[in-house]
C-alpha cells in the first residue's frame, strides 16, 4: 500500500497532497501545471517534498528530517511521457538495462507481444510499440508500484485502446499499485479505480469506480 501526505512549495503555489492507494490504479486528473507530475516525482525520489511522508508498504521513501531513500532502493517502475527509451540501444538492450532476471524479461516479451521487435532500434518502432517496450521496461524491474505520465498522449485512438486493455491485463496480474497522471477525463474513467482532481497542487474531489474483471469493465 501506498501512503503520501506531503507539502512542498512550488513557485505559484504550496502543494498540500494526502492520498493512499492500495493494489489499485489511481489516476491524478487535471490540468496541466497543477503539480500531478510533481507527485510521480516525489514517489519515484526524482523530487523531494518540504515535509510529509511518503511510504510503500514498510518502507519508507521520504519523512520530515530523515535522509530520503535512494531511488535505486525504491523498487519503482516509472514510464515517462515520452517513454524515455535509450535511442542508441535496441529494444532487447533497452527492457535489459533494469531487467533482473532472464526468465521476467522472456515472460514480458511474449506477455506484451514485443518479442518481434526485440532487435529493432527506438526510431525503427511506432508509437504504441514505444509504449509496449516502455511498460515493458518499467516491470523488468519488478517493481513494487508503477508510475505513468500520460503514456497515450501522443498515440491515437485506436493504439490507445489496445494500451488501455494491456495496461489492465497486466495490472491484473501483477496486482501492484499503479499512480497514473492525465488529463484526458475518459481515460481516467476507463482505467482508473480512483481519480483524484488535482487543481494547483491539491486535490479537490475523488471518484471511486468499482471495476470487474481485473478492472475491464467499461471498455
Amino acid at each position: 500500500m501506498l501512503f503520501m501526505q506531503i507539502k512542498k512549495r512550488l513557485p505559484h503555489f504550496t502543494m498540500d497532497i494526502e492520498l493512499t492507494a492500495d493494489n489499485c490504479i489511481i489516476i491524478l486528473f487535471g490540468k496541466s501545471g497543477s503539480g500531478k507530475t510533481t507527485i510521480l516525482n516525489c514517489i519515484a525520489g526524482l523530487d523531494h517534498p518540504d515535509e510529509g511522508v511518503i511510504k510503500l508498504n514498510d518502507s519508507i521513501f521520504f519523512k520530515t528530517n530523515e535522509k530520503p531513500l535512494k531511488i535505486q532502493k525504491r523498487n519503482i517502475g516509472y514510464l515517462f511521457q515520452d517513454f524515455a527509451l535509450f535511442p542508441h540501444m535496441t529494444v532487447k538492450k533497452n527492457i535489459r538495462y533494469a531487467m533482473k532476471n532472464q526468465e521476467l524479461m522472456d515472460h514480458l516479451v511474449q506477455v506484451i507481444g514485443i518479442d518481434h521487435l526485440l532487435d529493432k532500434y527506438p526510431n525503427q518502432i511506432s508509437g504504441g510499440e514505444k509504449q509496449r517496450v516502455g511498460l515493458a521496461r518499467a516491470l523488468a524491474a519488478q517493481p513494487k508500484i508503477l508510475l505513468l505520465d500520460e503514456p497515450f498522449s501522443s498515440l491515437d485512438q485506436q493504439t490507445k485502446s489496445e494500451c488501455y486493455m494491456e495496461l489492465l491485463r497486466l495490472h491484473n496480474m501483477w496486482k501492484i499499485p499503479i499512480v497514473m497522471v492525465t488529463h484526458d477525463y475518459e481515460e481516467a474513467k476507463k482505467l482508473g479505480n480512483q481519480i483524484l482532481h488535482v487543481k494547483q497542487g491539491m486535490i479537490i474531489d475523488r471518484e471511486y469506480f468499482q471495476k470487474a474483471n481485473g478492472g475491464k469493465a467499461g471498455l
